[in-house]
């Protein structure tokens, strides 16, 4: 990329990327999002807080594969709890997980054995099923981390599927929307906490249709039945770039699923219109910034804003920092 100083007097990095505005129809007043420099100051370590991640990590397995560690994460950031996204878990190969890690933490000298269910096996996906296992056990083994939550798609493999780390104990957990249509593909993770509801939702895009017209609005009832008694936070992938603003090429874009005007129209209505504050939009109005990319697509910063953090008006100002590592 050029040499040449980013907007706001920051200079763009060539191993920086997203310090690119690379946005086709930018407006006067906006400048590419760069998390080094456009953070507040740390709250002092006596603040009593929670800092909440959120990721869509597009296949577990393939994210273990490729080196990632839960705890080298947490390391680096220092979160509280951790929501993830599209984990793509098969919900028999989850229990076999759940119940090799259960072993090996609670039980004297088991740790690294390999017991499964081996029926599930015979797909060529799970060739491999002791490294598999072993990868998932050093992932979900994190220093003070002792709550986890997974909601798995039934049946098709490499879909959809949430989680939730946690080093606090959530006061209660929720699966799914409470509706047997919509609870087939673990897209939702709901926890109660002491003053907030936290919801981990990964929202569908595969039918236009299916989504304005049915999904949102059940969603949206539920958030609504949820702030009757605490406020809520909405952490994950909505898949909806919400503005112009987040999506590098809007005027090419309007016919692609996640930014046709009827998924933006019903974004505004079941989100912004009922009181849930886009966060990162109120503390960064101009910066362009992205969450996915398309392949090879991150080098020129040619992306969408597809995940969120949304919150209630009533929790809103507490908020501290909503950012976005686009490093990850």
């Amino acid at each position: 990329m050029s040499k040449a100083g980013s907007q706001r007097g920051y200079h763009a990095r060539s191993n920086e990327p997203w310090t690119r505005l690379s946005h086709r129809e930018r407006k006067p007043g906006w400048f590419a999002y760069n998390p080094r420099t456009m953070r507040p100051p740390p709250l002092s370590s006596d603040t009593n807080s929670m800092k909440i991640l959120s990721w869509n990590v597009n296949g577990l397995q393939t994210a273990v594969g490729s080196g990632f560690s839960a705890d080298q994460l947490a390391s680096r950031e220092n979160f509280d709890v951790l929501c993830l996204q599209e984990t793509h878990l098969q919900a028999s190969f989850l229990a076999s997980i759940l119940f090799i890690y259960t072993a090996s933490r609670f039980s004297d000298g088991v740790v690294g054995c390999f017991i499964v269910n081996t029926g599930f096996l015979r797909d060529p996906i799970y060739h491999d099923t002791e490294r598999n296992v072993e990868a998932f056990m050093n992932l979900m083994q994190i220093q003070d981390y002792d709550n986890s939550y997974w909601s798995c798609r039934v049946t098709r493999l490499n879909y959809s599927g949430t989680a939730v780390i946690s080093r606090v104990k959530p006061i209660s957990v929720q699966y799914g929307l409470g509706i047997p249509a919509h609870d087939q593909e673990g897209r939702v993770i709901t926890l109660e906490f002491d003053d907030f509801y936290l919801v981990n939702a990964y929202v569908p895009n595969s039918s236009v249709s299916y989504r304005v017209n049915d999904w949102d609005l059940c969603f949206s009832d539920f958030i609504k039945k949820l702030e009757c008694s605490k406020s809520v936070i909405v952490a994950g992938d909505l898949n909806c770039a919400r503005q112009s603003i987040d999506i590098h090429n809007p005027q090419a874009k309007t016919e692609a699923a996640g930014f046709t005007i009827e998924e933006r129209e019903s974004f505004e209505e079941i989100f912004s219109s009922k009181g849930l504050i886009d966060t990162f939009r109120k503390q960064h109005p101009n910066s362009v910034a992205y969450t996915f990319w398309g392949e090879n697509q991150r080098i020129s910063n040619k992306g969408w804003r597809l995940d969120y953090f949304l919150a209630s008006e009533s929790i809103a100002d507490k908020v501290h920092d909503s950012y976005i590592l686009p490093d990850i």
